[in-house]
């Protein structure tokens, strides 16, 4: 029995050694495995450097576009009546006209003013008229003193009407002077004893109403100076007389006294014969309105002006 007892005691002591055992294997780590070297890695193959890509050819520069040329325009043909002491003067601006406006072409028609007026009250073709004396302008504005305009004409663009330019009335002599006169004074003297010829305008032309003015400042009657007095159709006639020694002496515009290279001994005041206006308008029944009035715009310029001034006008501008 006692052995019996000591063997389970033995077999009992054995049983908890070996379990003691397996606890402690179970709880200690299991030995780690060394890791698999890694093949170390290849150097990367060095790239090819890269190319700096070639330089592409600058675009040829483009001309830059031209503009489209403005159409040409339209010839037009601008017809202008026009006091004959303006001849001269209107043909030279005429040619420099033509650099501003190329496409006009300008027709002139030289005559008395009361010529003019006449002619465009009868329907004659106008499209800017210049005269040499208000009253002729005056009685194609319906806007004008009706005790002037009497027949009630409206031919005048109000708006476009201006005072042009200013002029004198000269007492010119042929050469040589050969009755020696040297003043309106001295005219004076020579018609009332009978001993001149003098030359002057119709009384339907400005220059003409000027010169009767100047006779009634003086005192003078006209119709009683029959034998001494010749009379022209415009101013360019009166002027032609004097040249021609046809006369002893007429009364003309200093600005056709100029162009005829005639000497001027006197000229006449305010006070005798009223100023000199040259008044200038567009006509309604024009057909180049606007034409019309930027030729008349150029005549109001600098350049125009010199033009004027340097035969003896004075620009009003």
């Amino acid at each position: 029995m006692k052995k019996w007892m000591a063997w389970l005691l033995a077999m009992a002591m054995l049983l908890g050694l070996m379990t003691g055992c397996a606890q402690k294997q179970a709880e200690e780590p299991a030995a780690e495995e060394p890791a698999a070297e890694e093949p170390a890695a290849e150097a990367p193959a060095e790239e090819p450097a890269a190319e700096e890509p070639a330089e592409e050819p600058e675009e040829p520069t483009e001309a830059p576009a031209e503009e489209p040329e403005e159409p040409a325009a339209e010839p037009v043909e601008l017809i202008v009546f026009a006091a004959a002491s303006m001849t001269e003067t209107l043909n030279e601006l005429a040619e420099q006209y033509k650099e501003v406006a190329p496409n006009v072409t300008l027709v002139f028609n030289f005559d008395s003013s009361g010529t003019l007026k006449t002619q465009i009250e009868e329907g004659a073709e106008c499209d800017l008229f210049i005269s040499a004396g208000q009253k002729q302008m005056d009685q194609l504005d319906i806007e004008a003193d009706p005790e002037v305009n009497t027949d009630g004409l409206d031919f005048v663009l109000t708006e476009s009407r201006i005072d042009l330019l200013e002029n004198k009335v000269a007492l010119c002599v042929p050469e040589g002077n050969p009755k020696g006169i040297e003043s309106y004074d001295d005219l004076v003297a020579a018609l009332q004893s009978g001993d001149v010829l003098m030359a002057m305008g119709n009384a339907d032309v400005p220059v003409g109403q000027y010169t009767q003015k100047i006779l009634a400042f003086f005192g003078l009657d006209e119709a009683a100076l029959a034998n001494c007095l010749t009379y022209g159709t415009n101013v360019k006639e009166v002027t032609t007389q004097v040249s021609e020694g046809a006369v002893d002496c007429g009364i003309i515009y200093q600005t056709d006294a100029y162009s005829a290279n005639l000497t001027v001994v006197d000229t006449a005041t305010a006070e005798m014969c009223g100023q000199v206006i040259y008044p200038a308008a567009v006509l309604k029944n024009s057909a180049h309105q606007a034409e019309a009035q930027a030729f008349l715009d150029f005549l109001r310029t600098d350049e125009a002006a010199a033009v004027f001034e340097a035969v003896g006008f004075t620009a009003l501008g």
